[in-house]
């Protein structure tokens, strides 16, 4: 009898703390989870050490692998954490000043320009080196490249040590001649240094936004070339040969090899995988809209889920650089488990951002630090076990509670630790809550319309009081919610992004130019999945456009029909930006004003066998019984809450609040006047009041 075919996938997302593990049964449709401590000076380390754990827990083996699927931060950490040094730029001659001038626009809560000042430039203009020659914005040649001058740009760059290098010359995105010949004059001149492209990055016009993602992308080459290298070598030869897939911030995936081509494309890498599994969930769970919420222990990502569809934006930002590349839209804000309690000068208690993050981490932990944090209020609230991830992580209770006390003298007040602790849980809960309006009701959205989906190890705690206070249909938590993001990275297809910038106003569309660029951009996205080894039948196509009004500077992306490029087809295009436009912001110039076609773009998914939950039948009559008992601060004074183990909870089960249902890596709290009910796929749903 021959060996059983792979039918294990496994989903690792590594974090700040821990690196998160999920296995899937592919055949039984079985999910498995665990947690491994991140190994941060060689994240590789930790990556290895989780599937070898994984395996040994599920009784697999190398050979039962279908593949990995990753999501990673070395992107975003490069940005955020490192120098941005060694790093240079090769631009049109008369364009040196190129990100000196951005963009002339503040940015949203700055009154004016005076009390605004321009970011940092991520290259000094010292090492700004202009070229010769000129394209117009066709692309024809005005002016032929000067060689001569890219080879002394390459020179320079070298006797300086400059290693990694990003050429955006002058409408680079109409024609790319000059940008692929100035690559192969480096690579000649100057071998051993990394080079980016605009053409091959951003072939978008806007020469701030190109400039400064090709810059981006140069950057983090090198820290993601690094990166993959030392996971090829940690996995080994046996498990090196399996597919190796890394999540993008589009919510697709890509091979590893292409992502060290285009490693911008991951900058948001481990949320975007949130987001995706909360996706599946929901639609298990019966929700089309929610809000997510992955809060951690530094920050708290949110995201709107809309009709089963994540929010895409293309106007992102990695910190203080504008990335445009197609990504999930998600906003972030600095409450998470570690997040310090301080006193402001006005003798205000504030919450966040600064965190404990993993190193020292909140008072409670060991060896943790001096400040008290969320974790150290949630654990004086008696919300919190007093032992973390099944055993792996002991939490001192006095000295979280010492914190409190401390905080509670430098306030001048007299309230007990519990109080001062609910006093930080309240502003955390509110900050959370005030965000998701902002980013709902700015959008014309009324969240009472939506569900929170909490996941992350810190979101469930307080998740269900956030969606109270604002009113939201149910709170709801997926199995296992601290690796909700690896398992969405089992949830996603592959994907590549095509783009073409092509200005032609809606009277004057060439029929034929359209069906041209169309062509190419499909032809290329087919490509590009064919490298990873992806069969034609499971290859799928999605046109869309960048379309504006005549007078306007920004566009609104739209979905592009299918089939014959016909005047029928541009006008449903046509139809489908006012529509859009008068959703995004409640208006539309439909019959009044002409319209402009953009950017043409094409995106090639790679169709993947996704997870198949089992369900079980439901019984309305299912028994809860508490395993345990504490004291828990609610409303003004300690209560006797009973404590649920979630792995104990069948199917119809429902819990009146207060109480506690503690699992792996995660907990929680059911309010009074709440009432939890779990699901056929062992979703919890709170809702106020009774059941639904």
């Amino acid at each position: 009898m021959g060996a059983a075919a792979p039918h294990l996938r496994i989903g690792i997302d590594t974090g700040g703390t821990f690196t998160d593990i999920v296995c899937v049964d592919t055949v039984s449709g079985g999910v498995s989870v665990t947690k491994v401590p991140s190994t941060p000076t060689n994240p590789a380390l930790g990556l290895v050490n989780g599937v070898n754990k994984i395996l040994g827990e599920v009784g697999g083996t190398t050979g039962d692998l279908v593949g990995l699927a990753h999501g990673t931060t070395v992107a975003t950490n490069a940005l955020l954490q490192g120098a941005i040094d060694s790093l240079g730029l090769i631009v049109t001659e008369g364009f040196r000043h190129v990100l000196e001038i951005a963009r002339q626009a503040v940015p949203d809560g700055y009154g004016n320009s005076y009390f605004w000042v321009k970011p940092e430039r991520p290259v000094p203009l010292e090492l700004v080196r202009e070229v010769g020659g000129r394209l117009n914005f066709r692309g024809d040649e005005l002016r032929p490249l000067d060689e001569e001058s890219v080879r002394q740009a390459a020179r320079f760059f070298r006797e300086r040590n400059i290693r990694a290098i990003a050429i955006c010359l002058i409408h680079a995105y109409a024609n790319d001649a000059h940008e692929k010949r100035a690559l192969d004059i480096l690579r000649d001149e100057y071998p051993d240094c990394t080079v980016s492209i605009s053409s091959q990055v951003l072939p978008e016009y806007r020469e701030y936004e190109r400039t400064v993602t090709t810059l981006v992308d140069a950057f983090v080459k090198p820290h993601m070339e690094r990166y993959l290298k030392r996971v090829k070598d940690a996995l080994g030869e046996e498990l090196g040969r399996k597919p190796f897939l890394v999540m993008q911030s589009n919510g697709g995936v890509m091979s590893a090899e292409q992502v060290i081509n285009k490693p911008i494309t991951t900058a948001l890498s481990g949320p975007a995988a949130g987001v995706l599994g909360s996706a599946v969930i929901a639609k298990l769970a019966g929700f089309d809209n929610v809000v997510t919420l992955d809060a951690g222990g530094t920050s708290t990502d949110l995201s709107l889920i809309e009709n089963g569809v994540a929010h895409l934006t293309n106007a992102g930002s990695v910190g203080p650089f504008p990335v445009r590349i197609p990504m999930i839209d998600i906003e972030t804000i600095g409450t998470g488990g570690g997040s310090i309690a301080w006193i402001s000068r006005e003798g205000h208690l504030k919450v966040g951002p600064k965190s404990a993050g993993a190193d020292p981490g909140p008072m409670c932990y060991p060896n943790g630090g001096d400040q008290p944090t969320i974790t150290d209020a949630n654990l004086v609230l008696g919300r919190l076990p007093s032992v973390l991830i099944g055993g792996g992580i002991a939490l001192d209770v006095k000295r979280a509670r010492s914190g409190m006390a401390d905080l509670a003298r430098r306030l001048g007040s007299r309230m007990t630790a519990e109080e001062i602790a609910a006093g930080i849980v309240e502003i955390a809960n509110w900050n959370q809550a005030n965000r998701i309006r902002q980013m709902t009701i700015q959008r014309g959205i009324d969240p009472r319309d939506f569900a929170l989906l909490s996941f992350g190890g810190a979101g469930p705690v307080q998740s269900a009081a956030v969606a109270q206070l604002i009113g939201m249909k149910a709170c709801i938590i997926p199995p296992s919610p601290g690796n909700l993001a690896a398992f969405g990275l089992l949830a996603v297809d592959w994907r590549n992004d095509q783009m073409v910038t092509r200005v032609m106003p809606e009277e004057k569309a060439d029929l034929a130019a359209v069906a041209e660029l169309y062509a190419g951009l499909e032809r290329e996205a087919v490509e590009r999945l064919e490298e990873d080894g992806i069969a034609k039948d499971r290859i799928r196509l999605q046109r869309e456009a960048d379309i504006r009004y005549a007078g306007q500077s920004m566009e609104v992306r739209v979905r592009a029909p299918g089939g014959a490029i016909d005047q029928s087809f541009i006008a449903a295009l046509i139809d489908s930006f006012h529509a859009a436009h008068r959703r995004t912001f409640g208006y539309d110039y439909k019959g009044e004003q002409n319209v402009e076609l953009v950017n043409f773009c094409v995106s090639g998914f790679g169709m993947i066998e996704r997870p198949n939950l089992p369900g079980r039948p439901v019984n309305p009559g299912a028994k809860s019984t508490p395993e345990d008992a504490r004291s828990v601060f609610f409303d003004g004074a300690m209560r006797e809450t009973p404590c649920y183990d979630r792995a104990a909870l069948d199917p119809g089960a429902q819990i009146a609040g207060p109480a506690i249902v503690e699992e792996f890596g995660s907990t929680t709290v059911v309010f009074p006047g709440q009432t939890l009910t779990v699901d056929g796929y062992g979703i919890m749903i709170v809702r106020q009041g009774g059941a639904a």
